[in-house]
């Protein structure tokens, strides 16, 4: 699976014409534990940098935003109904939205893991 990465921690993996996306470890550690997740709904178009989700914790409220163009075709009911997901697996079972990608050459604008280490290191 090629999984890329933003500036803004979250992360997105690319299936065919599908991105799953989500919020990476380091984010969640940074949030605390999380308390709501609010979705965006299926059918709403996401342009790149717009907001995708918001994620509420015990220390702030936080966006999610689209690494990518594309329209949500899938949201994740699962860490609304137990936001403590995020928390326990923010890479796996805890993705926020599935988009169906309208420019799959964003992606190049996107870091991969060892760009992303990097950096979380310098931060």
């Amino acid at each position: 699976m090629n999984i890329r990465y933003t500036e803004d921690h979250e992360w997105i993996s690319v299936d065919g014409d599908v991105a799953t996306i989500g919020i990476t470890d380091y984010a969640q550690s940074q949030l605390g534990d999380v308390v709501f997740v609010e979705l965006p709904d299926v059918g709403k178009k996401l342009a790149k940098g717009d907001e995708a989700a918001v994620v509420e914790s015990v220390k702030a409220a936080s966006e999610v935003y689209a690494p990518v163009d594309g329209e949500v075709v899938e949201v994740n009911g699962a860490i609304v109904d137990e936001p403590a997901k995020v928390n326990e697996d923010p890479t796996g079972a805890a993705w926020f939205v599935k988009v169906k990608l309208s420019n799959a050459s964003q992606l190049d604008d996107l870091m991969d893991e060892t760009a992303y280490k990097a950096h979380v290191d310098a931060l």
